[in-house]
């Protein structure tokens, strides 16, 4: 019967979009993700259940309009599932190093050593997120660092939910120069090039104008990139610390976060000056890392000296007092190994020192990256004889990085059997609620990408390029200021700053040149600051960070708290490029970003005066909302 309906569904007459009606064009091509950021979003679904659905919607779309065959989409569909597979991996190396250091007594220590810096949760958040997920981002990227800070924070006593979302938040100021530049060197560097490696026509005419070659260019474009996270990133810190005490202190009460502004900003500058001094100085490889580093060093020195400390410690409620939805099934507490002799600091932490030179090794040792990225790669060509094909790097991948620093931590902490198969034993069943969702996601998105004319009958651009045509036909001159939105799309659908820095740079900076912007590049790096905000709310990585604390099913949730910041970032990234190409006078981005400055004074002072909003009784907390005819219990 299956067989039979598709046949008929391939003798069915096509309904013959061309670009001449783009706008229906673009409407089909949006349907999948507006399907699917509904359920997630306003009806609050699991993303095990929206997702497959909008997978089917983007397979009967990509058929009917843009003629794709499904042989094709069935090629695209097992190139998700490869993708999967490899995240899974990631975020079983995750939870594996935290049930490791659980078991092993380390996490008191690490623990103990946070509340010696300061017992100040918002502290705490700000030092762990900011500081050392933006040096792990430097590392590794590709979502490691809500991988690793989320379970981190869950292990020193945050709540499971207040965990993802500070690691997701983070995923932005130091996205684009994640994993060693790639954003910048293979996201910018492929999107602007042609098939050969060089540069487009366009492209090379602005680049020699200001005389520079390919390698130049990109490194002037990731450093007006710098400059915009360095003016959207400053306030980072501090939303951190509003969200923590507005959604999940006593009171919750978003005056508690701003008391410790002045420490907020100066942790973000510790960050983001030495980023941007790294991004214009030695290029895009090295700006997260460094500031992350830098900014680690310089705050926990000060914050151990005192300085610029809170005069009241600021914590949760006690434990018995949080709502069921604040906590995961992942319960460190539960598992804390009972220790007879106390583990110094340096041994606690050394799974993630293990983890971070691994990573510094294995991306920096030209050697090592080429045999990990060619020979050690898995890879499946022309998937059912298409042009389609997949790679699976499981040796690259920092799912493997964490789980040879688990092996490592056997020995330095002296693990025991018993400690040793009990962590396995509690990542491996954690690991089964997260791929349900993944397994359905990353097909969902190569499905929507490999709708080209290279896979197409219909004439039509892929369904993210069309998207971006029809808002670019609409805006006109003033798309500077929708450019990063078009980045953050993409991110949202491939879960990668890099991936959708390739699909968009030659679109953004085509239409920068169509429109007579005199820095069309300018337009590309604001695509690319959307893009890193646009990993906030990228749904595959909410899925990921939410399994590593036991979280799947709140996806929806999570992403309606990030879209905020993320529109924000976007919003603002898109009025400085605005004023990048056209100055400081009255025009549209120089309205937008008083606009937003007006908007955080406005939020800043309700804040103040909003008496906040008590915990209520565990027992009269509601649960999140399951679609019933989906759940396999009814």
């Amino acid at each position: 019967m299956g067989l039979g309906l598709l046949d008929q569904a391939a003798r069915t007459p096509r309904i013959g979009i061309t670009m001449d009606n783009l706008a229906v064009a673009a409407l089909l091509a949006l349907t999948p993700i507006l399907l699917a950021g509904i359920l997630l979003i306003g009806f609050r679904w699991p993303a095990k259940y929206a997702m497959p659905i909008g997978l089917v919607a983007a397979a009967l779309i990509a058929n009917f309009a843009w003629q794709i065959e499904w042989v094709t989409i069935g090629a695209s569909v097992v190139q998700g599932l490869f993708t999967a597979v490899g995240l899974l991996w990631i975020v079983f190396g995750a939870l594996l190093l935290l049930a490791t250091i659980t078991r092993s007594g380390a996490i008191q220590t690490i623990r103990a050593g946070f509340v010696s810096i300061s017992p100040d949760r918002r502290i705490q958040v700000i030092i762990i997120a900011w500081l050392f997920g933006s040096f792990i981002e430097g590392a590794a990227g590709f979502g490691t660092p809500a991988a690793v800070v989320a379970p981190l924070l869950l292990a020193l006593g945050f709540p499971a939910i207040a965990a993802v979302l500070a690691g997701l938040v983070i995923q932005s100021t130091p996205v684009s120069f994640g994993a060693v530049g790639t954003p910048m060197v293979v996201g910018i560097g492929t999107g602007l090039s042609q098939e050969d490696g060089s540069m487009s026509s366009d492209v090379a005419a602005r680049a020699a104008e200001l005389g520079l070659d390919q390698s130049e260019f990109v490194a002037h474009t990731a450093a007006q990139v710098a400059l915009m996270h360095g003016v959207c990133g400053i306030l980072i810190p501090l939303l951190l610390s509003c969200l923590l005490t507005g959604f999940f202190g006593r009171n919750r009460r978003f005056a508690d976060g701003l008391a410790v502004a002045p420490f907020a900003l100066f942790a973000a500058l510790a960050m983001i000056v030495p980023y941007l001094l790294v991004a214009n100085l030695l290029g895009p490889e090295f700006p997260s890392l460094i500031g992350g580093l830098v900014g680690l060093a310089i705050v926990v020195s000060a914050s151990r000296a005192g300085f610029l400390m809170p005069k009241e410690t600021w914590d949760f409620a006690p434990r018995e007092m949080w709502p069921k939805h604040w906590m995961g099934t992942v319960d460190p507490a539960e598992e804390a190994a009972e220790m007879t002799k106390k583990m110094s600091l340096l041994r606690a932490w050394s799974p993630y020192l293990v983890v971070v030179a691994l990573l510094l090794f294995t991306r920096n040792v030209p050697s090592v990256k080429e045999f990990l990225t060619g020979p050690a790669v898995l890879t499946i060509e022309e998937i059912f004889g298409t042009p389609i094909s997949s790679d699976m790097d499981l040796l690259w991948s920092p799912g493997f990085i964490f789980v040879i620093a688990c092996l490592a931590t056997y020995f330095i902490h002296r693990m025991t059997g018993g400690q040793i198969t009990g962590s396995w034993k509690i990542a491996g069943s954690q690991i089964a609620g997260a791929a349900v969702a993944l397994l359905c996601s990353l097909p969902l998105v190569r499905v929507f990408i490999n709708s080209g004319s290279d896979y197409n009958a219909s004439g039509l651009d892929s369904m993210p390029v069309t998207l971006a045509e029809a808002a670019a036909s609409t805006v006109g001159s003033g798309w500077p200021l929708l450019a990063p939105f078009v980045g953050a799309l993409g991110a949202f659908v491939a879960g990668s700053n890099t991936v959708s820095n390739i699909m968009f740079s030659q679109f953004q900076f085509s239409t920068g040149t169509a429109i007579g912007a005199a820095s069309p590049e300018t337009i590309v790096a604001a695509q690319a600051v959307g893009g890193a905000a646009g990993n906030m709310v990228a749904v595959h990585n909410v899925v990921a960070a939410s399994a590593t604390v036991g979280l799947v099913g709140r996806e929806g949730e999570l992403i309606r708290r990030t879209s905020i910041p993320m529109l924000v970032y976007s919003l603002t990234a898109g009025a400085l490029a605005f004023i990048g190409i056209n100055g400081l006078g009255f025009n549209a981005g120089t309205v937008v970003f008083g606009a937003v400055l007006v908007g955080l004074i406005v939020a800043v002072v309700l804040a103040r005066r909003a008496p906040g909003k008590p915990l209520v009784a565990p027992s009269s907390d509601i649960e999140e909302p399951t679609p019933k005819a989906q759940s396999p219990e009814s």
